[in-house]
């Protein structure tokens, strides 16, 4: 018998975490629930789940805390919950290691979906790989070289390295902060133009139709997320 997959909801709402305990179990996930950050992390060591939910307002140690102290020991799938108006702390908690965000009140449908494709992202990339492989696309990071359904993509380098960025992190919904630092480097994390210049610029490549992309999804006010698939 398949065993079942661990779910960890942190939350200091009684009556939420009940709900979602109840209708994540219906759903065949095995679920523990803690009300802290301090209380959800000792779980984790002696429970590792598959997926954590976390509030991001809690007692004793905050949800943002939380998701730096669990990016520091895994690379467990983080999905943040945020009541409406706090765009900067959602930015921030992606930046401290959540994969996803979703915001208070939400559906049950929206929540399974967004636990189903957490739990879908391929594992890490071994950064010595240097083939990767998704969808229709394939990169050659020693060659320099992309494609997609077998045709060329004739990218710039600083598209490359944006391409092989969003592809090594697909699925996670990427900050504007961390897509900046990481293909540009630290000096440019302001520079929000950059991004949505070269953002357009490889959407015309890639997506079947640049005004209404598949591939490389907009977080508004947040950034962006790549789905390959």
């Amino acid at each position: 018998m398949e065993a079942k997959q661990r779910i960890l909801v942190v939350d200091d709402e009684p009556q939420l975490t009940r709900v979602l305990r109840r209708s994540l179990s219906t759903n065949g996930y095995e679920v523990r629930v803690a009300g802290d950050g301090d209380f959800a992390l000792q779980t984790f060591r002696d429970w590792p789940a598959a997926l954590v939910i976390t509030d991001l307002a809690m007692p004793n140690m905050s949800g943002l805390e939380l998701c730096r102290r669990l990016r520091s020991i895994s690379e467990v799938p983080i999905i943040v919950l945020s009541v409406r108006g706090e765009e900067k702390t959602k930015v921030e908690a992606l930046d401290a290691g959540a994969d996803d965000y979703i915001t208070k009140p939400f559906g049950m449908d929206e929540l399974l979906a967004r636990i189903r494709a957490a739990l879908r992202r391929q594992p890490p990339i071994d950064p010595a790989a240097h083939i990767l492989k998704a969808g229709e696309f394939h990169i050659d990071l020693e060659a320099h070289t992309a494609t997609q359904s077998g045709k060329d993509l004739r990218l710039t380098p600083k598209e490359f390295d944006l391409m092989v960025h969003l592809f090594r992190n697909a699925g996670k919904v990427l900050t504007h902060h961390s897509l900046l630092g990481a293909v540009w480097g630290g000096d440019f994390t302001e520079q929000t133009e950059y991004l949505r210049v070269f953002i357009g610029q490889l959407r015309k490549k890639i997506e079947p139709d640049p005004s209404n992309p598949r591939y490389i999804l907009t977080e508004p006010w947040i950034g962006y997320r790549f789905n390959p698939e």
